[in-house]
């Protein structure tokens, strides 16, 4: 590594003098391997393991033949050091958590996941658990789900919580079909037929109200940053369904003034559901009930540390008042005189999200992580994850180029979405040549989600697991890289070097025609093999035409 400015600096004898590090840049480079996909490097007869040979008197005794396959899975036959080299050479080119500063991961609040929660999430009672077995045999499970729905709702002041979801936007769409089953009982279904959303929150919430059939109406921000509050009371109607508003917004400003906003949607009869995935700054600080909403969600694998496993499995959680707990979807769970057990979900519950009863070993990773906080520590979390941002706030608008819009002058909450429109101006280097030239510094970066109000973006999420000297290192390799562009812009406009890719083909990677998202696929589209046609689900003829929105490139 390449220490920058280091001096050394005396210390009490007899100990010889040490240097200090300093913020610094590292000399990365990342391994790049040209390596097949698995399906490649298969070989007639090699094996990993040794599958024993099947019993003709057991094949008797299972399901009827109609069950059964009548041909081996195409699987790849490897050898197990080839396994283990594929893998590993494929995890020399990634960067995660676990290997580098990614506090450039904004709004996706990336922390550590404290590794003694693996030893939970991973044991047999866990990964073993089968959704249809006896209750009885998993009593230890049902108490921490239970449990873990106790915690979120005293998080979030709401009285009853699902914890079904596999993702946040699943749960945003479970919070959709709550307001949509909700007036349905009160024979307003037809009538409200809109959901209002905000263009900071995040875009799960216009796509699965649209999803699920509504006109979604979004607010633009006010000078200082908020969504308009008089936009809103202009289009708030007895056709309002609901509004779906992320606080603080994908900008990182708080909204002191939320329950006006809430309360505008109640007086015409709508429903006010809080988008808490960006709650990483309000743990112990600020709730939902207090700012009057009837439904939130928050994602378990953002506030409360379960890995996003790179997009998935997650977590999400509902939290409903006792008014719409009768419509929240899936099993959950009750404490009875003999145990837990599950509840018989009432009649009015909304249908279920996904199978069964949400992603035990990542609820697991949730309920570990509240347990070793407490109360005290959870709001801990958030003061240092708000101390955290404000710090790289300061420093970085000390860069020529970066501005912060909206708020001027304010503490932002946990996050902050900047603006490279100056240094762009001047030099002609995007932000997204920015984020390409940092990935030769091993590091992390995301502009924003489209459209790109803030213009030539940048979303800086430091969480509460950055020391700052870490987050020193960061911020220097933005200052070094916005030097760069200055000095020499041709230098970014053609990164990354070191990274294990260089250019990316973004019409390949936002073309649908050209994903292979399956051996199947590529042998099909890149390889030119011809196979029977496969049945395929057919759309009713009466559905809607599908709307796509122009293609998107970002990082």
């Amino acid at each position: 590594m390449t220490v920058i400015d280091t001096e050394p600096t005396a210390v009490a004898a007899p100990l010889p003098a040490l240097p200090v590090e300093k913020p610094l840049l590292r000399d990365y480079h990342a391994a790049r391997w040209d390596e097949p996909l698995i399906f490649q490097l298969s070989a007639e007869g090699h094996r990993g393991i040794d599958v024993p040979a099947e019993d003709p008197a057991a094949l008797e005794a299972t399901p009827e033949s109609v069950f059964r396959r009548s041909d081996a899975p195409g699987l790849p036959e490897i050898g197990q050091s080839q396994v283990l080299r594929h893998y590993l050479r494929l995890s020399q080119e990634t960067l995660g958590a676990d290997l580098n500063v990614d506090i450039g991961q904004g709004t996706c609040t990336m922390k550590y996941s404290p590794k003694v929660n693996e030893r939970f999430a991973g044991s047999g009672q866990s990964v073993h658990t089968h959704p249809l077995q006896d209750t009885s045999t998993m009593q230890g499970t049902l108490q921490i789900l239970h449990e873990l729905e106790s915690y979120l709702a005293e998080v979030s002041g709401m009285d009853a919580v699902s914890l079904q979801a596999g993702s946040g936007s699943a749960a945003i769409y479970g919070n959709v079909k709550i307001v949509q089953a909700f007036h349905e009982s009160r024979g307003e279904a037809d009538q409200r037929d809109e959901i209002i959303t905000t263009i900071f929150s995040h875009p799960s919430n216009a796509a699965t109200a649209k999803t699920a059939g509504y006109k979604v109406i979004t607010l633009y921000p006010d000078e200082n940053g908020f969504p308009d509050l008089d936009a809103l009371k202009a289009v708030i109607s007895d056709r309002t369904a609901a509004l779906f508003i992320t606080n603080p917004e994908d900008t990182g400003i708080f909204n002191p003034r939320i329950t006006e906003y809430v309360d505008a949607v109640h007086a015409v009869g709508g429903i006010c559901v809080y988008d808490q995935a960006n709650a990483n700054g309000l743990l112990g600080i600020a709730r939902a009930r207090e700012a009057g909403f009837d439904l939130c969600h928050f994602n378990l694998h953002k506030t409360f540390s379960t890995p996003h496993a790179c997009g998935g499995p997650a977590a999400g959680a509902i939290g409903a008042t006792d008014e719409l707990a009768p419509f929240l979807p899936g099993l959950r769970v009750e404490r009875t005189s003999d145990g837990y057990a599950w509840a018989k979900p009432s009649e009015s519950a909304t249908a279920d999200i996904r199978p069964f009863h949400g992603v035990i070993p990542n609820l697991i990773r949730a309920y570990t992580w509240i347990r070793s906080l407490g109360p005290e520590g959870l709001r801990q979390v958030s003061e240092i994850a708000v101390l955290n941002n404000n710090y790289v706030l300061a420093q970085l608008l000390k860069v020529d180029g970066v501005t912060a819009p909206y708020a001027a002058g304010q503490h932002r909450i946990e996050q902050v979405r900047y603006s490279w429109e100056k240094l762009a101006g001047e030099t002609g280097v995007s932000s997204s040549q920015i984020g390409a030239r940092m990935a030769d510094y091993g590091m992390h970066y995301w502009t924003s989600h489209h459209p790109y109000v803030v213009p030539e973006p940048l979303t800086l999420e430091p969480t509460e697991s950055y020391s700052k000297r870490e987050l020193d290192e960061y911020i220097e390799a933005l200052r070094h890289t916005a030097a760069e562009a200055r000095s020499n812009p041709a230098l970014l406009q053609e990164a990354p070097y070191r990274s294990s890719i260089h250019t990316v083909d973004v019409d390949a990677t936002t073309d649908p025609d050209t994903w292979a998202t399956s051996w199947r696929a590529y042998r099909r589209k890149y390889q030119g093999e011809e196979f029977a046609a496969v049945p395929r689900w057919q759309p009713a003829t009466d559905l809607p035409v599908r709307q796509r929105p122009p293609k998107a490139h970002h990082r």
